[in-house]
């Protein structure tokens, strides 16, 4: 019973994690096939069995997720510098 309560939960935390992807891919580059990558890893890691292996799957889709963000934070203090003039200092 506990095997089955495990899977069912990694099963939700696996699809918790494909829906937050699958937002955060939305407003990435055009150019790049973030869903298509997404939903090739997903349907790679489809048949697997082992609760470890599962887990390290799960663990890096966090990781992704948390790169992603990590890449959207730079992208809009990039743009933040450029829409405003550095500060002029002032030569004593």
């Amino acid at each position: 019973m506990a095997t089955s309560v495990t899977s069912v939960s990694q099963r939700l935390r696996a699809l918790a994690l494909y829906k937050e992807l699958h937002r955060l891919g939305r407003e990435y580059e055009p150019s790049y096939d973030f869903h298509g990558k997404l939903r090739k890893l997903y349907e790679k890691n489809r048949n697997l069995t082992d609760e470890e292996e599962i887990e390290k799957a799960i663990k890096f889709g966090e990781y992704i997720k948390n790169e992603t963000l990590a890449l959207y934070s730079l992208r809009k203090y990039r743009h933040l510098k450029q829409m405003y003039p550095p500060n002029p200092t002032s030569d004593p």
